[in-house]
Formats: structure tokens, sequence, C-alpha cells
């Protein structure tokens, strides 16, 4: 009777296991080469006329869903969650979904510039590309 007390305590007194999942479903955002963008205000641009709102902020592409928000360091890379603590405050103001699908048109300042990441810029003036 001892032995059979002694090994229920030793059962009851095991640590137990737990297991926790979390899922977090990534944008599957990606481009095949870098991908125009829109100057909206100084140092943030907005990818031209996409589904999805993707910012160009500091190196960086930014995207906000369903409340979180992801970065991403390259056209065609992984997007990670990150906190909004880290995400460029001019960003985070604006409200969701504003620039989906942006044309530069709609600032009505007649002049887009659309400036992938790399060398060069295009500005677009009157519906004629000009290559700085």
């Amino acid at each position: 009777m001892k032995s059979l007390a002694l090994a229920l305590t030793l059962l009851l007194a095991a640590p137990g296991f737990a297991q926790v999942q979390i899922n977090i479903d990534l944008p599957r955002i990606v481009f095949p080469a870098p991908p125009p963008l829109i100057v909206i205000e100084p140092g943030v641009q907005v990818v031209e006329d996409n589904d999805d709102e993707v910012f160009f902020v500091d190196n960086w592409y930014w995207h906000r869903r369903g409340g979180r928000w992801y970065r991403n360091q390259t056209h065609n890379g992984t997007w990670v969650v990150v906190e909004e603590r880290v995400v460029p405050p001019t960003i985070v103001r604006f409200q969701p979904g504003h620039y989906r699908k942006w044309r530069g048109h709609q600032k009505g300042n007649g002049t887009v510039v659309i400036n992938p990441p790399g060398p060069g810029k295009i500005k677009v003036k009157g519906g004629k590309k000009h290559k700085d």
C-alpha cells in the first residue's frame, strides 16, 4: 500500500507538459522586381496601384493587416510581424486603406515621382516618362 501511495505521489508531482501554438498568417505580398513607388509625402512612398497597401519608408516595406503591422526589407522577401512602436509614426496615422490602389494623379499636383529602390528616379509629367 505504501508503494502505491508513493507511486501516486510521484506521478502527481511530476512536471506537466503544455504546448502553446500561435499561428499568424503572414502576408504573401511578393513583387518580382522592385515595384513602382509614389511619393506621398517626404520620406514616405506607397506602392503604386496595388491591391495591398504597402508603404516604403526608411528602406523597409511596411504593411498593415488586421490590426497588425508587418515589415520586409526586400520586394520579394518574407514579411515579419512588428510591434506598432517600431513602425514609423507617419504611416501609423494614415487611415487604413486610404493608399490602397493609389495612383499619383489623386494628389492633383501634376507630377508623380516613381522611385523604386536602386539607382535613378522616374518622373512622370503629363504621361511622359523622364529618367533622372
